[in-house]
């Protein structure tokens, strides 16, 4: 197996006075729950308590938020899609989103005031699952691109909840562009969540739609954790976490995050190692397990978020993430099992390799991770792709082997 885990420290900035991300914080938290809790769907996922996993790595603790229960969709994604779909409705027929839980969005008469709605997005699947889902359940239509190598699964699941679904033969930006430009060209509402100059308003939606999964954890936990992981893809997700947690805490009290992305895909390390106020990409086929993570342009929301209140930006290779996705799937005694997919396991993966392999011990050092170490993951997705989960899980396998 071949690649490195590299990784940047971020000086974490004290004394500015309170944390500029109310957008995200808990009373913004609480308002999208409040929405999301209509959804008869709706119930808390889990808090996988890891105690055993954490002894035998040298830890006090391990928390992983199990968001393969979400919605029974087996990913968070849905949060971000129905929250913004919801926020979208209410802003055209000019009523406040809590005016329109569940059941007064679905009402007839709603339908007939809005007309004939077509969302439209770019996903490697579990985004694309939860556009598609939402608009099935609120009478409206949805349209979804998908980039070249993505799982038939996916695909499939996205297509049997009646969304005009495709694999394309492009990279997953390149994806967002072809839907951006049907977007304008039919009329249809483009739901992403990258952000660009000039296109913020709906990724922000979609942002504070995953803060629901920081809410219901927030509550779980009994202990404030030292330190918690962050996947990131374009970075939506764990700017809003990061977000979220700053505002809850307080920038200089909150615990130490790390954003971790795969090395074929990392254009938020790279963002964070030039360090010169500029977005940095990657270009071409990001040939990596982690398809949730597969993305090479930065969400610009996402990142002024990260740049002020992550602490470190961490690539690693394939191999990292299978290694969560067995350690989850195949608990220590009395630990809770844990499906974890590609992307959901990332972290986690991440923590096991830095706390078990010695040539790892500066990352270690430089994470502060140690017995007194109370950590916070998030399982983002479970196996989406069963085939490919069973390959890794099963045979150990993944395409880099």
């Amino acid at each position: 197996m071949d690649g490195c885990i590299k990784a940047v420290h971020y000086k974490r900035k004290k004394g500015n006075g309170p944390c500029p991300v109310m957008a995200f914080g808990p009373e913004t938290a609480r308002r999208v729950n409040e929405y999301h809790k209509s959804f008869p769907e709706y119930s808390v996922t889990p808090m996988a308590g890891l105690k055993n996993l954490a002894s035998s790595l040298g830890l006090a603790d391990i928390q992983v938020k199990d968001e393969s229960y979400r919605f029974g969709l087996n990913a968070f994604k849905v949060l971000g899609g129905s929250y913004c779909i919801g926020r979208y409705i209410a802003d055209r027929l000019g009523v406040d989103i809590s005016e329109l839980p569940y059941d007064k969005i679905r009402d007839a008469g709603v339908r007939e005031k809005l007309g004939g709605l077509t969302f439209v997005t770019a996903t490697d699947g579990n985004h694309g699952r939860g556009i598609a889902w939402t608009a099935d359940r609120l009478g409206q239509k949805s349209v979804v691109y998908m980039p070249k190598g993505s799982s038939r699964e996916r695909l499939d699941n996205i297509k049997a909840l009646g969304a005009d679904a495709f694999i394309t033969e492009l990279n997953y930006d390149d994806a967002v562009r072809l839907a951006n430009e049907h977007a304008r060209t039919y009329g249809w509402i483009m739901v992403q969540d990258t952000a660009w100059d000039g296109y913020e308003e709906i990724p922000q939606w979609i942002m504070q739609g995953y803060t629901t999964m920081a809410y219901e954890a927030a509550g779980q936990m009994k202990e404030k954790p030292t330190h918690i992981f962050l996947q990131a893809g374009v970075g939506a997700m764990s700017g809003a976490m990061a977000g979220f947690f700053a505002d809850l805490y307080g920038d200089e009290e909150r615990p130490v995050i790390t954003v971790v992305e795969p090395d074929k895909a990392d254009c938020i390390f790279r963002t964070a190692q030039a360090g010169d106020g500029q977005i940095h990409t990657v270009k071409g086929h990001m040939d990596t397990i982690m398809a949730g993570l597969a993305c090479g342009e930065p969400c610009t929301i996402g990142w002024n978020i990260l740049k002020d209140h992550a602490d470190h930006f961490v690539s690693i290779p394939d191999y990292v993430a299978a290694k969560g996705m067995r350690i989850l799937g195949n608990p220590m005694g009395d630990d809770p099992r844990v499906v974890s997919g590609e992307s959901g396991a990332a972290t986690l993966g991440l923590v096991a390799e830095v706390m078990g392999n010695r040539g790892l011990d500066w990352l270690r050092e430089a994470l502060g991770l140690n017995q007194d170490s109370r950590i916070l993951c998030f399982s983002t997705e479970g196996d989406t792709d069963r085939e490919n989960y069973r390959r890794i899980v099963w045979d150990g396998l993944h395409p880099s082997y």
